[in-house]
């Protein structure tokens, strides 16, 4: 049996962060992949991603994803909310370090 699409699935979306971080977010019409660009700060950095999808409820997803660079990303996604909960882990001084943010999403197109 085949998992349905999640909702994402072939959308765009503004990702603006609470530490002032923002990301255009590109997912794939399967919904299995993700291209993010970064904005401000961040322009012209981008990465296309694949991912690892689950539904936990209706409208909210778990994505996770690990970029070349060794960073960790896992979100989980309310798109009746139009909110994130982030974490991501990267190499930092004295070891690995982890972050915990929140974020708003904008449907983009």
């Amino acid at each position: 049996m085949t998992a349905p699409l999640p909702a994402f699935a072939g959308h765009t979306y503004l990702f603006q962060v609470d530490n002032g971080a923002a990301f255009r977010n590109t997912y794939s019409a399967d919904g299995l992949r993700l291209r993010w660009d970064g904005l401000g700060e961040s322009a012209g950095q981008w990465e296309d991603v694949p991912l690892h999808v689950a539904q936990v409820a209706p409208h909210i997803y778990f994505v996770s994803w690990t970029e070349k660079s060794g960073i960790t990303v896992s979100h989980v996604m309310d798109l009746a909310a139009m909110t994130v909960r982030a974490f991501w882990t990267y190499e930092g001084e004295g070891g690995r370090v982890g972050e915990l943010h929140t974020g708003t999403l904008q449907a983009e197109g």
